[in-house]
């Protein structure tokens, strides 16, 4: 049951990360009125850097991908993990409001990062 769960977790989360990233290279999601003008000042200083956003993207969605299949899972985790500190910083500094959602998402790369610890020990001996 417990493995199930997971699994249906990283699917959301897998989807997750491709939407984001997938709109990084398309622009068809709306930017939401109201954010912080801090929010939107990093964004902009982060687009000034042409090539970022689309690394950013990139790793999205390929980690995204690899996060839906559990063979492939520990080392989709260790590709988006750069750009979930990215996220997790932005909302406790910028963006508080999204907070709770953030720390949702943490738990669930946090489970899948245990669940595959024995896949990283051999990067660390």
């Amino acid at each position: 049951m417990k493995q199930k769960i997971l699994n249906g977790l990283s699917i959301l989360f897998g989807l997750l990360l491709i939407n984001g990233g997938l709109d990084k290279f398309l622009h068809y999601m709306p930017v939401p009125e109201g954010l912080p003008e801090g929010l939107i000042k990093d964004t902009e200083a982060l687009m000034e850097i042409g090539w970022l956003m689309p690394l950013v993207g990139l790793a999205e969605v390929v980690g995204g991908i690899l996060i839906l299949f559990s063979k492939t899972r520990a080392l989709g985790a260790l590709i988006v993990f750069p750009v979930m500190v990215g996220v997790l910083l932005v909302h406790i500094f910028v963006a508080p409001a999204g907070l709770p959602i953030a720390i949702v998402i943490w738990a669930i790369l946090g489970w899948i990062i245990y669940e595959n610890w024995h896949k990283y020990l051999p990067i660390i001996k």
